[in-house]
C-alpha cells in the first residue's frame, strides 16, 4: 500500500486504538472502500482510510461473517457507498464521519439501522 506520508500520520493522529476492539497494538492502515488490484490512489484518503489490529483486518477480508459487521459499522465499505457515510467506533459506541482533513466529527447512527 502506497499510502502519502502525509496521509499516514493524518490517520495515525486520528486513530489510536483500532475501531473494532480498541487495541493499541499491531494497527495496520485499512481502506474502507476497496482499492482492487492497483487501483486508484485517489482513494488513499483519511475519509478511505482507519486504522485497525491485523487480526480484524484479515478477518474482514477472509471471514464472510466478519465483513458483513464490517460494512454494517462503516468500516468495510461497497463501490457505491460514499467514503462520507459514518462508521462505528465499536470499543466507545459512537458514531463518527471522517474529514477530508483527518478528523472525526461525532454523528448519528446512519438512517439504514435505525
Amino acid at each position: 500500500m502506497a499510502v502519502s506520508d502525509r496521509v499516514r500520520r493524518q490517520v495515525e493522529k486520528r486513530d489510536l486504538a483500532c475501531w473494532h476492539c480498541g487495541s493499541t497494538e499491531g494497527l495496520v492502515l485499512h481502506h474502507r472502500r476497496n482499492r482492487g488490484m492497483g487501483g486508484s490512489k485517489l482513494i488513499d484518503t483519511p475519509q478511505n482510510l482507519i486504522r485497525v489490529c491485523q487480526a480484524y483486518n484479515s478477518l474482514m477480508e477472509s471471514d464472510p461473517a466478519t465483513a458483513s459487521e464490517a460494512r454494517e459499522f462503516g468500516h468495510k465499505l461497497q463501490s457505491w457507498r460514499d467514503v462520507s457515510d459514518p462508521l462505528f467506533d465499536i470499543p466507545n459506541l459512537i458514531w463518527y464521519t471522517l474529514t477530508e482533513a483527518g478528523e472525526k466529527v461525532r454523528t448519528e447512527a446512519p438512517s439504514y439501522l435505525i
